[in-house]
Order: structure tokens, then sequence, then C-alpha cells
């Protein structure tokens, strides 16, 4: 047989077994150690201290298993998984409503019940069992304490002059918290029309579309900007590295400040490649531990009706939402009929 002929054969034949790697392929040792989480963005920390940070590490050393991570807003994630549903390539999703129910919607998820789901309240998972809260969180804005004496009350005072491009929000339909000023505003206003009379409004004060939420702090804390949306536990944890942070909740002219539940949900993802793996760390995510630190480290509150942080920043956060009205928002009318709610924000706002 000729050199050449003998070269290509013996290729053929190590492509062919599947203990060797070298041709491009994966062997079951190499997909036994790994899983890939796409996520909303909140949950890292800035300087690798957040709740992902630390329970990733655990987890990491405790199975083996390296996580990969890929971030982006919550709209985001959820449109890069639908791009890749005929080739999946993330094993397990976490975003925020109405995104995870979209998910849901669209196939992206199978059924799983992490342990310890069964200490998380109905309203925190899916019906169906294909998703779980894993760190309860609320929706709220920031403000610069440094530049602002105090923070502001209504929705009215963002209208004033001295917030003209030092003011921001995430983009409706893209960022999760973006969404939540819409869905907000829809509440608070007493509808959609009223809501988009006053987004309208605030137009020609705010700086213009973001994709991210957890971009905006840095520039509130920097006085880049006075005033942006966020959520409570992305922001609680930035404010120990970022002093000027204050969180704060709008009302409406006379009225209380109000917020709504905005959970990270976490799901796995239909025909993940290492499903196996998905499963272990939603086990882990809903574990105790990991659960006792979403407020100690994360900032956040535990998805757990049976964990009672009782820790500093348990206490804080427990301060920090008092008085704060909490309404549930119609997240089934939110999921059906977003894509029209934002393209009429879209069309009020001139975005």
């Amino acid at each position: 047989m000729p050199r050449t002929t003998l070269r290509i054969a013996i290729a053929v034949l190590l492509c062919a077994t599947p203990l060797l790697t070298a041709c491009g392929g994966t062997s079951a040792a190499s997909d036994a150690k790994v899983v890939t989480v796409y996520s909303a963005d909140g949950l890292k920390g800035e300087n690798g201290d957040g709740w992902y940070d630390e329970i990733f590490k655990d987890f990491e050393k405790q199975t083996g298993i390296k996580v990969k991570y890929v971030e982006g807003g919550s709209g985001e994630m959820v449109q890069r998984a639908v791009r890749e549903k005929s080739n999946p390539q993330a094993d397990v999703l976490v975003t925020l409503p109405p995104f995870i129910q979209q998910a849901d919607s669209k196939g992206l998820l199978q059924k799983y019940t992490p342990a310890g789901a069964d200490q998380v309240s109905g309203g925190d998972k899916a019906a169906d069992g294909t998703w779980t809260s894993v760190v309860n969180n609320y929706f709220g804005f920031v403000y610069n304490k440094k530049q602002l004496t105090q923070a502001p009350t209504t929705w009215d005072e963002l209208l004033d002059g001295k917030y003209k491009n030092k003011l921001q929000y995430s983009t409706p339909g893209v960022a999760g918290d973006g969404t939540a000023v819409l869905i907000k505003a829809m509440h608070d206003f007493g509808g959609k029309d009223a809501a988009l009379d006053y987004l309208k409004k605030l137009q020609s004060n705010n700086v213009g579309p973001s994709a991210s939420t957890g971009k905006l702090a840095p520039k509130v804390d920097k006085g880049e900007l006075l005033v942006a949306n966020g959520d409570v536990q992305m922001n609680y944890a930035q404010s120990t590295t970022m002093p000027n942070l204050g969180i704060w909740f709008p009302a409406k002219q006379g009225g209380k400040p109000t917020t709504f539940a905005l959970p990270y949900a976490a799901g796995l993802v239909t025909k993940a490649p290492h499903s196996a793996n998905g499963r272990k760390l939603l086990d882990f995510m809903l574990g105790a531990k990991a659960q006792q630190q979403v407020s100690s480290i994360g900032g956040g509150f535990s998805a757990r009706q049976d964990v009672k942080a009782t820790d500093a920043n348990a206490t804080a956060l427990t301060k920090l939402m008092t008085g704060v009205e909490v309404f549930q928002p119609d997240w089934a009318d939110i999921e059906k009929n977003l894509t029209s709610y934002v393209e009429d924000w879209q069309s009020a706002t001139g975005s």
C-alpha cells in the first residue's frame, strides 16, 4: 500500500476511535466534565465576588464539572437559545420573567424538578416543571447618592429638566429589567396607554437604549447618570463597591412606592448537550448552602421558603423593602402580548 494511502487509512481509523478527540470530536470523558450556562446578568460579581462566582467554584470543586458561562440581557439569552434550537449549545438557561415563560413557550426548556424545588412557592416555578426560580429578586431603580441629596420618590420627578441626558433605562424586549420598566409603568399608571404617554414624555430626558441593565449602575455611581433602572439583588451587590449607588422605587403621584418580584429562573435546555450535568447544577443551585449564600454573597433573596437568612445583608434587604407595595403581574398576559407591548413602546418613544 502506498504511504499516502496508508496515512489516510490510519487517519480514518484514528477518527473512528471513540477514545480519541484530535479529529474534532468530543469524547465521553470530556463531555462529562462541562456544563454551559446562558444567564441574564446580575448574579456574577464585578470583581469575581458574586453568587455565581462562589457557587460555580464550589460546584466545580465538588463535582469536577467545569462551568462555562455566557452572559447577556434576558431577552438576548433567549434569542440566542432560539437560534441554536436545532443544535443546542447551552445546558442551563437562567433568565427573568417574562423571558423564562417565553423560553418555555418556544419549547426551549425540558421538564426537570431540581432537589429542593418543593420548597419554592408555586408562583415562582412553572406548573409543568420546566423552570424554577433560583434567586428571588425585585425590580427597582438606582440613583446617585452624592449628587442627589435624597432619592426621587415619584415618576413625575423624572420629567424634571435636571435629568436631561442624566437618566437611562435598559431596552424593553431585550433586557429583563428594561421590560420591567414597562410592566411597572403599566401597573402604576393604570394601563398601557397611560404608561406609554408617560414614557413618551420621559424620552426627552432618556440617554437612549441599553441592551444590558448591569452596565447602567457603574454610570450612576460615577455620576454620568443620576438615575437608571435595575433590580434589588444586582444593585445591592454592586453597592458594596459602588458607594454612591442608592436603591429606590418610583410611585405614582400621591401613591405608594411599588415593585414586583423579578426572580432569576432556571431551566434545563431541551436536548442539552450535557443534560446530566445541567441537572446536577440545578440541584446545586437550589441546595441549602447555595440558598443561604444568596443574601450573604449575592445580595438577593432565597428562592426556598425553608431557608431563613439572618445575615447582615438579609436584614438590610428586609429594611429596604419595608413600606414598598409588591404587586403580582399577569405573566401569562405579558408573555402572550409582549411583542405588541414592545412595538407600542417603540412607536410611542421613537426608539
